[in-house]
């Protein structure tokens, strides 16, 4: 199908539409539209940020409201403030020509009591956070009855944040015969637990390949020592002078720290996490909009929700130990049929990392070399030179100034002019790199998992010795990669058992055993929720760090005491 007429979409909506840029569906739209049009009942779609998602599913939900009932009909569930907003927006876009249609965010970190008097004035579409959503039906100041479709937007990542227990408690208000669409960018197990719980014989539409990264994007890796990784950092956004990104870190303690220096260095950079308050991030994350910013120093976490069409790179400070984060992470840039660039500064341990998320995304990364410092300098000053080239002039104003700037410099010859303006722009740059030591390439040993790491991480990383960010506690737990779990089963697994949410922060993954960290006040809630349990006759442990055996000791006591000396190894499924 070429066309929104052609997928049955009413004339209000296809000239809302038109307007707003779109020409032709994109493959998503052209798949879901007419099958959401037609009470396909179940549909599961996977398919990456940036595919035309919100218009696959805000299209078809907006043109089944009846707007003469005056009560919620459909729901969109998603995982932040921020794509709340979006969708949102989106929607009223959508509907623009569509009279009388009433679209309410519900999220918060805004007034509930506004969002309680839209609620009894009468809304159809309710674009909602869990969180918020679960507050408002504990008041009873939303009825949920006579919802008939309901979407369930990058489910992966509300399952990721914690939110299985809010989703179970939001469809357990919603009437059975209701159709459910469900978006996810990649499709992990708990996903495939959601869809077996409350979806009807499902129809799957595949955008792409399962967890498959954007067609329009380039993988690239840089390899260098640990300690130059953000003299490499600086050298990459050198070489690219227009340069409009994300740098994505693994901590909020270290996306700050790179931020600051950024800053320092003169570079328009600010930073994007979960110690900034509500009115902070949205201030920085206006600012990224807007192109006041050249990059965003963020955490995972902290960028769900911002959604920018024109992002040219996404850069990995550190690659995640989740794989499938990646796959997020580089959705960000090559959208709305631009391409985009997806880089990776790692060091020689994170190998392996790159080899799987290849496997992972069905792509080849391509290796590269830190630019030299010439390099940069003369990709920089052409760059320079083709915006001379296409500035427009204002003959106008500009006209009476030049006799005096003529006169100023008619001492000059053309070539000291351009020498000049050249020194005047460039002279702290071309400094810099002629002082900066080039960053030797760290030589590559064999392809191979240290015995007993994770990805190669130091001893400190392997044990409870490792101090966990301020704030935390660092918790043991006798679960690792042989049980066949990765860092979004473990954090699932946790909220699944610990009544109410539990921020988790790092993950160290072993072979045999795990570290993970939640907030201090909330440590001796998750040892106490696991106390006494079994997994299949084995008795699951789940204490303290510091008050763990060594490594050695607790993996010899793990196969005494939950295994038996001569018992086979067991596969947990979650």
């Amino acid at each position: 199908m070429s066309t929104f007429q052609e997928l049955g979409v009413i004339p209000e909506i296809q000239r809302a539409v038109t307007e707003l840029g779109f020409e032709q569906p994109m493959p998503v739209q052209s798949e879901v539209i007419p099958r959401l049009l037609a009470h396909t009942r179940d549909i599961i779609a996977l398919a990456q940020t940036g595919t035309g998602k919100t218009a696959a599913f805000g299209i078809p939900v907006i043109q089944k409201i009846n707007v003469k009932q005056l009560t919620p009909q459909t729901l969109i569930l998603c995982p932040t403030r921020e794509l709340c907003l979006q969708i949102a927006g989106d929607l009223t876009d959508f509907s623009a020509y569509v009279e009388d249609i009433k679209i309410l965010p519900v999220y918060g970190g805004s007034s509930i009591e506004s969002q309680i008097r839209t609620l009894k004035r009468g809304v159809h579409i309710i674009v909602a956070t869990p969180g918020r959503l679960i507050d408002l039906i504990k008041r009873k100041t939303v009825s949920l009855g006579d919802v008939h479709t309901v979407v369930l937007d990058e489910a992966d990542e509300m399952l990721n944040m914690g939110f299985s227990e809010d989703i179970d408690e939001i469809l357990s208000h919603l009437p059975e015969e209701r159709s459910m669409l469900l978006f996810s960018a990649t499709m992990p197990r708990e996903i495939e637990k959601i869809t077996r719980k409350y979806m009807l014989d499902p129809l799957e539409i595949t955008i792409g390949r399962k967890n498959e990264g954007a067609e329009n994007v380039r993988h690239l890796y840089f390899m260098v020592h640990a300690k130059d990784k953000y003299s490499a950092l600086k050298r990459i956004v050198d070489y690219y002078p227009n340069i409009y990104g994300i740098i994505f870190c693994r901590t909020r303690k270290e996306t700050q720290e790179i931020a600051d220096k950024l800053m320092q260095d003169g570079y328009d950079a600010d930073a994007l996490h979960g110690d900034l308050s509500q009115a902070q991030r949205d201030y920085v994350m206006g600012k990224f909009r807007n192109h006041s910013l050249q990059l965003l120093v963020a955490t995972d976490v902290a960028a769900r929700g911002l959604d920018v069409d024109d992002v040219t790179h996404i850069i990995n400070f550190g690659l995640p130990d989740d794989y499938e984060l990646y796959t997020h992470r580089s959705g960000r840039t090559g959208r709305a049929g631009k391409t985009g660039t997806s880089i990776a500064i790692i060091h020689t341990k994170e190998k392996g990392k790159v080899v799987q998320i290849e496997k992972l995304i069905n792509k080849q990364f391509e290796k590269r070399e830190v630019p030299k410092g010439d390099v940069i300098c003369e990709k920089q000053l052409f760059n320079f030179v083709d915006k001379i080239e296409k500035v427009k002039v204002n003959e106008a104003e500009i006209e009476r100034l030049l006799p005096s700037i003529f006169r100023k410099l008619e001492w000059l010859e053309k070539e000291d002019v351009i020498k000049r303006m050249v020194s005047l722009e460039f002279n702290r740059l071309i400094d810099y790199y002629q002082q900066a030591e080039e960053i030797d390439e760290p030589k590559e040993g064999p392809l191979r998992q240290q015995k007993g790491a994770y990805n190669g991480k130091r001893s400190s990383d392997r044990d409870g010795s490792r101090q966990p960010e301020k704030g935390y506690a660092r918790l043991f737990i006798n679960l690792g990669k042989m049980d066949g779990i990765n860092p979004a089963t473990l954090m699932g697994f946790i909220n699944d058992n610990v009544k109410g949410k539990v921020p988790v922060g790092r993950i160290d993954l072993l072979k045999s055993f795990s570290f993970f960290e939640v907030p201090e006040e909330l440590a001796g809630k998750v040892v106490n929720a696991f106390r006494g349990m079994y997994i299949e006759d084995r008795k699951l442990i789940v204490r303290l760090a510091q008050d763990a055996d060594s490594p050695v000791r607790e993996k010899k006591k793990f196969f005494e005491n939950d295994y038996g000396k001569k018992s086979k190894k067991k596969k947990v499924r979650y």
